[in-house]
């Protein structure tokens, strides 16, 4: 569990940092799961995406901040997996986000995924 709990800011930051990018590399598929009270999708979607990259960046050098912030920023985008899930298996969603499984597979995977995030400690502070 020690091991577990030293790689998994690691791994959650290598998970930010390809995600950001495809946030840019690819925006349309970020936008079509966004809550479609939101305006200016795009610009949220790229908002997000820069909001990625710097909490990858910060969880792979071990920032203070950046367990907390990219907790919070899973928190965050929480609710755009849920609208994917509820959205999935209507053909509205591009690729493998329109399947069921795999959607509403990403809505209990946040869990883990922050507490990955709120194991990164700077390392003068792991005892």
């Amino acid at each position: 569990m020690k091991t577990l709990r030293k790689v998994a800011p690691y791994a959650l930051g290598g998970l930010f940092l390809g995600s950001g990018v495809l946030h840019f590399a690819a925006p349309r598929p970020f936008e079509a799961i966004m809550p479609r009270s939101l305006p200016a999708r795009r610009a949220w979607v790229y908002g997000s995406g820069v909001a990625e990259i710097a909490c990858g960046l910060g969880l792979l050098t071990r920032r203070r901040w950046a367990g907390p912030a990219s907790a919070g920023l899973l928190l965050a985008v929480w609710p755009a997996n849920v609208r994917m899930a509820l959205d999935s298996g209507t053909g509205r969603l591009p690729g493998l986000a329109d399947n069921r499984v795999v959607a509403w597979g990403r809505v209990p995977l946040q869990i883990p995924l922050i507490w990955a995030a709120l194991q990164s400690r700077p390392a003068d502070d792991r005892p």
